[in-house]
């Protein structure tokens, strides 16, 4: 398929433990363009969720956007389609990637004979910390069902180490975290804005792990800016 180099499309890759609901506050950002799927349902392997939301867009180049898991699959996006690729923005995410099968296991098993409420409580409610949004965040975790967290554990803890590729890629990457974020945390995230060959660090402050649940006006004007940017640069190069 031939796509014109103007026609743009926006990506957005939901983060564990939540759906394509949690970005509720950012589809109207680019109408009619804007693609959310549940990653989950593309089973446990990173790359797979990769392709197959490649093939959720029908425009040529993609504002790709993803939250913690969801960020590892935008990094798999990029290192499997960087033609596709206008920006990258990756929020609370970690490009490196260490092994735990030990913490996986547990996590599952948690999962599996405890329950979703159970694991909510003792992964990811923690990442809130005192934001308003925690009932609204839980709301949405809740609704998951447990085989599909299987899948996205799965998928983020046996994901491929990104660090070495984000000094090859020739478009804008977007390194977003929250000031009390210890998932990645700003010192990482700073490093990994540095690494890239044209990478911008945002610190948002006073937020946890999941800003476009908790700090949306933050996400959207950064959002925003980086579809305006490129659409500016494809209008005076076409």
């Amino acid at each position: 398929m031939r796509y014109l180099k103007s026609d743009l499309g926006l990506l957005l890759l939901h983060a564990l433990p939540f759906g394509p609901e949690m970005w509720s506050q950012q589809t109207a950002i680019l109408p009619n363009k804007t693609y959310a799927p549940d990653l989950y349902t593309f089973g446990k392997h990173i790359e797979n969720w990769a392709k197959q939301a490649l093939v959720q867009a029908h425009e040529g180049k993609l504002v790709v956007v993803g939250c913690s898991v969801g960020g590892s699959c935008a990094l798999e996006i990029a290192a499997l389609a960087p033609e596709r690729v206008a920006a990258l923005v990756l929020i609370g995410t970690k490009a490196g990637h260490n092994p735990e099968p030990d913490f996986l296991k547990a996590a599952i098993d948690l999962l599996e004979n405890k329950g979703v409420k159970a694991a909510w409580a003792t992964y990811w409610e923690p990442l809130l910390s005192s934001a308003p949004q925690k009932s609204q965040a839980r709301s949405i975790a809740l609704d998951q069902n447990v085989d599909h967290l299987v899948n996205g554990l799965t998928a983020f803890h046996t994901r491929p180490n990104r660090e070495e590729d984000l000094a090859n890629w020739p478009f804008p990457v977007h390194v977003m975290t929250g000031e009390d974020d210890q998932l990645p945390g700003i010192s990482y995230s700073r490093s990994m804005a540095a690494r890239a060959k044209h990478g911008t660090l945002h610190i948002v402050k006073s937020a946890g792990h999941y800003l476009p649940i908790t700090n949306a006006d933050q996400v959207n004007k950064l959002i925003k800016s980086v579809v305006d940017s490129y659409t500016h640069q494809a209008s005076v190069n076409p």
